[in-house]
C-alpha cells in the first residue's frame, strides 16, 4: 500500500479522467460500492485463488470463548475487503435491479485489496477500472466491451496493444477431444494457464507429474509438438479452427469469429486489434464463455482482462442474468502512460511578505479564483529560488510578489519555468 506525492497523484487523476471520459462516451454509467462485503459472499467460490488473498475483518466484541470455538480463521470474520469489483457488482445488481435499466452498463473505478506478496507491479491496494454489461446475452456485449477498451487504450496513447480473445467453451471442448475427464478440466486449465511461463514442455511435464489421464496428456503434447507450418490467416473462423484440434464446438467458433469481425469493422481503418489465443485461460472460476486480455508488445504481462460470467449474479438473485465485463489493471497501465498537464487557467502563487494581513491575502486569492484560476498563498522566504522551483514542479505557471495594500490590478506576474 503506497503513498503518492502531489505530482504522482495528479498524473494518476489525469489518466483516470481519460479512462472515465472514454467509458462514459461509450454509454456506461458510473456506480460506487462499499469497500467491504459479507465474508460469505467473498468466499463463495467465485473468485478463484483471489479468495485466499482476501483481507478478513474480524467480528466486533469477540469474547475468549469465540476464539476457542473457532475451527477456522474465517469463523472470526463476518466482513472482508473486496478483492475485485465483480463480486460487489453482482451484489449491487441483485440489490438494485428494480431501479436499473434492462441492460445495465456499469463503470466502477475504485481500489481493491489483496494480501499479495508485494513486488513490482503487484500491490496490496490497487485501482481497478471496470466496465460491465448486465442483462445482454448476445455478442453485442462483448463487442461493446472490447470496442470501448480499445478506444480507451488509444485515448491514453498506448500504441501497439492487442486484445487476445478465447472462449472457455473452446478450452473445454479441446480438453474433451484430447481425452481429459470432465472432473479434470479445471485443474488441467490451471496448469495450461502457466503456458507463457513454463512453455509447452513444462505444461506437459506438470500434467504428467500431477497424474492426469496419460493418453490425454500424450494427445495434448502431440498437439503442442505439431509442425508450425500452418498458414497465418486473419482473425476469423478458419484461423480459429486451424489453431485448435478437429471437432471443437462449432457454435463457439462462429460466435467468437463474429465478435472479432464486428469489433474490427466497427473500428474502421487501422491495425487489427483482436487476436485469437487458443490457450488463453483467465484464472477466475466464474467465466462461462468469451474471455479476453490486453497485451502490450513491451510487456510480459497483461494490462487487463475480462470475459463473460453468466452464472454469477444468479447466485445472489435466484435467477440467471447474462453478464460480461472488462477490467483494466490501472497500476500497470499508469506507468506506461505519459499525459501532458491539462491546459487551462494559470496556476498562480502569491508570494507574500510575512507581515501581510491575512484578510488582504485571502481577498486577493478569492478574486483570482473567481476568474477561474488556481491560487496558492506562500510566505516569502529569505531564499526565493528553492520555493519557485518547488512551485514549478507542482504545476504552477506564474507567481507574484505581494506586499500590503496590493490589489489584483497592481500585481505583476512572472512566469515559472
Amino acid at each position: 500500500m503506497r503513498d503518492f506525492l502531489p505530482a504522482d497523484k495528479a498524473q494518476r487523476e489525469r489518466v483516470l479522467g481519460v479512462i472515465r471520459e472514454s467509458y462514459r462516451a461509450h454509454g456506461f454509467d458510473e456506480i460506487e460500492t462499499p469497500v467491504m462485503e459479507d465474508s460469505d459472499r467473498l468466499h463463495a467460490g467465485l473468485g478463484g485463488d483471489n479468495e485466499k488473498l482476501a483481507f478478513a475483518v474480524m467480528k466486533r466484541a469477540l469474547k475468549p470463548e469465540d476464539f476457542a470455538a473457532a475451527t477456522d480463521a474465517l469463523d472470526l470474520a463476518d466482513l472482508g475487503l473486496r478483492f475485485d469489483l465483480t463480486v460487489p457488482l453482482a451484489r449491487f445488481y441483485a440489490s438494485h435491479r428494480g431501479d436499473l435499466p434492462t441492460v445495465f452498463r456499469s463503470i466502477q473505478i475504485a481500489p481493491v485489496w489483496r494480501a499479495e506478496r508485494p513486488q513490482k507491479g503487484r500491490y496490496r491496494q490497487f485501482m481497478q477500472c471496470d466496465i460491465d454489461i448486465l442483462g445482454e446475452a448476445g455478442p453485442i456485449a462483448e463487442v461493446e466491451l472490447i470496442t470501448a477498451t480499445a478506444a480507451t487504450l488509444e485515448a491514453l496513447g498506448l500504441a501497439g496493444c492487442s486484445i487476445r480473445v478465447n472462449d472457455r467453451r473452446l478450452l473445454v471442448s479441446s480438453l474433451t477431444i484430447f481425452g481429459f475427464a470432465p472432473e479434470e478440466h479445471d485443474a488441467v486449465l490451471i496448469t495450461i494457464d502457466k503456458l507463457d511461463k513454463i512453455g509447452n514442455e513444462g505444461v506437459v511435464a506438470e500434467l504428467r507429474q500431477r497424474g492426469f489421464t496419460p493418453t490425454a496428456v500424450d494427445a495434448l503434447g502431440a498437439f503442442f509438438a505439431r509442425p508450425a507450418t500452418m498458414e497465418l490467416l486473419p482473425f476469423g473462423e478458419d484461423a480459429i479452427r486451424k489453431a485448435l484440434p478437429d471437432g471443437v464446438d462449432p457454435d463457439a467458433v462462429s460466435e467468437l469469429a463474429a465478435i472479432g469481425r464486428a469489433v474490427e469493422e466497427g473500428r474502421g481503418e487501422g491495425e487489427p486489434i483482436v487476436q485469437f489465443d487458443p490457450w488463453l485461460v483467465r484464472g477466475m472460476g466464474y467465466y462461462t464463455g468469451t474471455i479476453f486480455e490486453v497485451a502490450h508488445p513491451a510487456l510480459g504481462y497483461s494490462l487487463g482482462g475480462g470475459g463473460r460470467y453468466d452464472g454469477m449474479i444468479g447466485r445472489f438473485l435466484g435467477s440467471d442474468v447474462p453478464a460480461a465485463g472488462f477490467s483494466l489493471g490501472f497500476e500497470r497501465l499508469v506507468d506506461l502512460v505519459e499525459l501532458p498537464e491539462a491546459a487551462g487557467a494559470d496556476a498562480t502563487a502569491l508570494v507574500h511578505d510575512p507581515d501581510m494581513p491575512p484578510a488582504e491575502l485571502v481577498a486577493l486569492q478569492a478574486k483570482l479564483i473567481a476568474d477561474g484560476g488556481r491560487v496558492r498563498l506562500e510566505r516569502r522566504p529569505k531564499n526565493l529560488k528553492p520555493l519557485l522551483a518547488q512551485l514549478a514542479a507542482s504545476g504552477f505557471t506564474r507567481f507574484s510578489l505581494v506586499s500590503a495594500g496590493a490589489t489584483v490590478e497592481s500585481l505583476e506576474f512572472k512566469a515559472l519555468d
